[in-house]
């Protein structure tokens, strides 16, 4: 019978999940927004913003499933998990200081940085570098840290623990406002701010260290994981070069408009060809990459494939509306501290899908897991649609709160509705491959959406935000479309 566990030991196992969620929290919407904007001309951050972001994303996908995997086979006397996540909190920390160094390269005085034959300013690529690195330490932790509920919590106290893990994924958003990180990046104190960062991964990984108590494991699994590993570099190969290929797609639609045309039709053409490639990304991304992660199973696994398409377009679009909702806020609600702003928003917006999450538990068996699914998708399509027309702080709120709502309910029941569609006795080779969606979706959304609010926004400014949005309300859209007519129907859910 296995020992029940205490109230706090479920905290503890869970308590790194609030430094990475801080940490990225601050970073993603808040940090490199704007010290993009800082570093490179103003008419091209949202090109360069996607660029820092996918070259980070991409080393997420590679990096945070092989952890999980090389932390399955560990038999360190500390565990499975923990060194991988005492690892990964101490090179944060080192990683971080290369974020911040950025900023030493700097000159205020100056109309930018200096810039190098690769026409990026030296900030930047310091920028680049950091980010990357970052990257590769903070997944190092996150891979690990995922097997901590399945090694060590009962299965009747697994809902708990669960349900702890999302408190601790959406109070950060309250944390970082009531912290005044905004304000702190808006005054340009970025060190303060790193220095935070650093604290939140510190202390929640000694918690860890010292609270948690692993048993180590005697000996490595017999399989070799040759095979594993190089389907996961072949998953993210592909991945990548599809987006490279939707991005190209995007820019050659650019060339061709045709001259003396009308701004609707550019935008018909453009748009129409953004959205394309995005879904298009996703589609061929995730068939060619089940094909490849999952094998011959993928043909009697179709279902799952399509959640994971259902799953990827969702969190492409939300992804990305909070990645850019920094410089919606700069440039078409001239906001001056848009920072600030940026952070009680996402304050409100946790707030809201927090509700909504807790509402969707509770609904999910009454109602049903695809219902609801459905719903969200169609509810945060409504907000980001809103969003289009906001023209005011309160509209912004409004829209942000509805997009709260959706996403909140989509996070609890999707999920759920996945662990009902992968077989029972391969689960965790099913879920892990899903889990490439997280940052494939940034890929996605990030990589195409960025260059695309450049070239509207060099037209009009302020209409590049339009454009994107409306794309990713159509890909809240879609994903309710696929989840009707290829999973919920053919399912009978």
């Amino acid at each position: 019978m296995e020992k029940k566990l205490r109230w706090y030991d479920l905290l503890t196992i869970n308590s790194y999940w609030l430094g990475i969620n801080i940490a990225t929290g601050i970073i993603t919407p808040v940090l490199l927004p704007a010290l993009v904007v800082l570093f490179m001309p103003p008419e091209q951050k949202n090109t360069n913003l996607a660029l820092v972001r996918m070259i980070g994303l991409a080393v997420a996908m590679l990096v945070q499933p092989l952890a999980g995997l090389f932390s399955d086979r560990s038999t360190h006397k500390f565990g499975r998990r923990r060194p991988f996540i005492f690892a990964g909190a101490v090179l944060n920390v080192v990683f971080l200081i290369v974020i911040g160094a950025s900023t030493l390269f700097y000159d205020p005085a100056a109309s930018s940085s200096t810039v190098t034959s690769s026409g990026f300013t030296t900030a930047f690529l310091v920028l680049i570098l950091g980010n990357f690195l970052w990257q590769i330490s903070t997944n190092i932790g996150h891979g690990a840290l995922q097997g901590l509920i399945p090694d060590l919590v009962p299965d009747d106290q697994r809902g708990k623990a669960s349900g702890i893990k999302a408190v601790f994924e959406l109070l950060p958003s309250i944390l970082i406002a009531l912290l005044g990180i905004g304000a702190l990046v808006d005054n340009h104190k970025f060190w303060q701010v790193i220095i935070i960062i650093m604290a939140g991964y510190v202390i929640t990984m000694l918690i860890t260290m010292i609270w948690v108590k692993e048993k180590p494991l005697e000996q490595k699994p017999a399989d070799k994981m040759q095979e594993q590993v190089l389907r996961i570099i072949f998953l993210t190969i592909i991945f990548v070069v599809f987006v490279i290929g939707a991005q190209y797609l995007v820019r050659a639609s650019t060339t061709i408009l045709p001259e003396g045309a009308s701004r609707v039709g550019n935008i018909l053409i453009v748009g129409l060809t953004g959205l394309l490639a995005m879904a298009g990304a996703v589609l061929l991304g995730v068939y060619v990459g089940a094909r490849v992660g999952i094998g011959k199973e993928a043909n009697s696994q179709k279902r799952f494939i399509w959640w994971v398409v259902n799953r990827l377009l969702f969190l492409a679009a939300i992804g990305s509306v909070q990645g850019f909702v920094q410089y919606f806020l700069a440039d078409v609600l001239l906001v001056p501290e848009p920072a600030t702003t940026t952070t009680y928003l996402m304050m409100i917006i946790a707030i809201f899908l927090l509700i909504s999450a807790l509402a969707g538990g509770y609904l999910s068996d009454k109602v049903g897991r695809a219902k609801l699914v459905g719903a969200a998708g169609l509810i945060a399509a409504a907000g980001t649609v809103l969003l289009l027309f906001s023209k005011s702080i309160p509209m912004v709120i409004v829209s942000g709160s509805i997009i709260g709502l959706g996403t909140g309910l989509f996070f609890t029941t999707n999920w759920a509705l996945g662990t009902d569609l992968v077989p029972a006795d391969k689960a965790g080779k099913y879920l892990g491959i899903s889990n490439l969606a997280g940052a494939g979706a940034g890929i996605v959304g990030a990589g195409i959406g960025g260059p695309m609010a450049d070239f509207f926004n060099g037209m009009q400014q302020g209409l590049g935000y339009q454009v994107i949005f409306a794309i990713y309300a159509a890909l809240f859209v879609l994903s309710t479309v696929i989840l009707a007519t290829r999973i919920a129907r053919k399912q009978g859910l």
